[in-house]
């Protein structure tokens, strides 16, 4: 496997602490020893009680649950409700001249926090030649709608013009000279390829540098969905030349439900790719307030905005953004690939299929071995129907993904989760096992 070196450093530890390589000592030396665990302190972490699903018989309610669903929604920053309460504050007691006035004036929030997903728009332009997006088979479908419904206002059929791919038979991720071979074959025709950064369903890490040459190389502009990527992996889209990406905000970067989205264009677009639709707050700040219904477009991907920022969105963004700024991506990426090592060794332990022992459960990896081609979650293919398992793991305060019928995605994310969060996990996933097959 390619954690060899995470399970060398495990066993030289517990020989070092004269304990089982599984034992919680590991993990509180690890703890110990990780200069990000300060950051933890940033968030509020739920108590087991105060989630719905926990069983108060079989768990102590007053711990903090153990919270590896960060892929879906990041925790509360702490200085969230701070922040929003300065801004409903201002609201009561100025009205309208909070536009301008105070520590984020409404009316350019966006100077601190960028974002509008408005892309794909601009950059499919297709003709009777080039005319196919290529997405993954199984992207996420608010990317294989948007897809489509692009295709279809172009005047274009999907069925024609949407290029999905599969991985191979018996493969559950791409790989990625596969991907390369489909754009070397079939790039004269494609228009888009748009990916996601990571998959969010296998947590695939692609190669964005690889795929964006080789589309480039035949004449497509390459896009990516980077919902799971952002505040997962280091992303470089400049250095990369990525033509263009957008992502959420909720999932990694903790802004919470429905938070803003971000987009980001190449700057070698800058003076070239106009968006389809435009919007007012696309116009220069200097003139936007002279109401000439002349436009004069900001260039890039400013001149995609269409509206002023909701403030009270802003606000837990910018509360998230802060506790990333005590620290770096390459630091959070650092103990990011020692975390889920660490929750791959400890899975690879307990639940690898045992020839001898045919009726114990077992887990199937499904996420690269490679850390390099994977980000912090792991999807976890179990033997047997998961949804009893799921249960008994909420009952026990774990907050988790499931997918039926036997998959759960499990995110181990390096800004707040510890290494005894994942062993406590995999305890508790003990126990949910016996129970659930009862």
């Amino acid at each position: 496997s390619q954690n060899s070196p995470l399970k060398e450093v495990v066993q030289r530890v517990s020989s070092s602490l004269g304990c089982s390589p599984t034992s919680a000592q590991v993990a509180a030396y690890f703890d110990k020893h990780d200069k990000l665990r300060h950051l933890r302190d940033q968030f509020l972490v739920p108590k087991i009680a105060d989630l719905p699903p926990s069983d108060l018989s079989l768990v102590d309610g007053t711990k903090e649950c153990i919270y590896l669903v960060g892929n879906s929604l990041g925790l509360q920053p702490k200085m969230a409700q701070k922040y929003l309460e300065e801004e409903l504050e201002k609201w009561a007691k100025m009205g309208v001249h909070g536009h301008t006035l105070g520590s984020r004036p409404w009316a350019w929030a966006e100077d601190n926090i960028e974002g509008l997903m408005a892309n794909v728009l601009a950059f499919y332009k297709p003709t009777a030649a080039r005319h196919k997006i290529l997405l993954e088979n199984k992207a996420f479908p608010s990317d294989h709608y948007a897809v489509e419904s692009q295709i279809r206002l172009r005047g274009f059929d999907p069925q024609q013009s949407m290029l999905l791919l599969s991985p191979r038979p018996g493969e559950e991720t791409l790989r990625t000279e596969d991907i390369l071979e489909v754009i070397e074959k079939e790039g004269d025709s494609i228009a888009v390829v748009m990916f996601s950064g990571v998959q969010y369903y296998t947590g695939q890490l692609f190669n964005m540098a690889a795929i964006t040459e080789a589309g480039q190389r035949k004449g497509c502009y390459v896009g990516f969905d980077c919902a799971h990527a952002a505040g997962n992996v280091e992303l470089k889209l400049h250095d990369w030349g990525v033509d263009f990406a957008c992502w959420c905000s909720y999932k990694y970067i903790n802004s919470g439900a429905g938070g803003l989205a971000g987009a980001f264009i190449h700057e070698k677009h800058k003076h070239t790719i106009k968006p389809a639709l435009t919007g007012w707050w696309g116009h220069d700040l200097k003139t936007r307030f002279q109401m000439s219904n002349e436009l004069e477009l900001q260039p890039g991907v400013n001149g995609f905005r269409l509206s002023n920022q909701p403030i009270l969105l802003v606000c837990p963004l910018q509360a998230s953004l802060q506790v990333f700024n005590m620290t770096s991506m390459q630091a959070l990426r650092r103990k990011s690939l020692l975390l889920t090592g660490y929750l791959e060794y400890l899975i690879q332990h307990y639940y690898s299929e045992d020839p001898t022992r045919p009726q114990k459960p077992h887990v199937h990896i499904m996420t690269p071995s490679d850390p390099q081609q994977r980000g912090c979650q792991l999807s976890l293919s179990f033997s047997i129907p998961i949804r009893r398992v799921f249960q008994e793991l909420e009952r026990r305060g774990v907050a988790c993904d499931m997918r039926e019928p036997s998959v759960l995605r499990i995110a181990p994310v390096p800004l707040y989760n510890s290494f005894s969060d994942v062993h406590r996990f995999i305890e508790t996933l003990g126990a949910a096992l016996a129970a659930g097959s009862q």
